[in-house]
């Protein structure tokens, strides 16, 4: 029994520990790119598919930001530099 509930214990510790590593890119609604821009962006540098660009467009327009990518701090950054220069509005949180 002790064996079963210390693996359970550390498949918790780690699935928590994978859990605050995790980041979360936001792109927020403004009212200067086209739809056409950020689903152009989003696929070069998210690398997302025609269609789940163009979903996350229509969710960033209806509920003001949506989490467009998620991996660690360091794998988000560039993406988010590359981003907002081109004039998108990006957090990582």
């Amino acid at each position: 029994m002790p064996i079963v509930n210390a693996t359970k214990t550390n498949y918790l510790e780690e699935h928590h520990t994978d859990t605050l590593a995790s980041s979360t890119l936001l792109l927020w609604n403004d009212e200067i790119n086209t739809f056409d821009w950020v689903i152009a962006c989003l696929m070069r540098y998210c690398n997302h598919s025609f269609e789940q660009a163009a979903n996350c467009a229509n969710l960033v327009d209806s509920m003001g930001k949506y989490a467009v990518k998620h991996g660690s701090f360091e794998e988000l950054e560039p993406i988010k530099t590359a981003l907002s220069d081109k004039f998108l509005s990006v957090t990582i949180e």
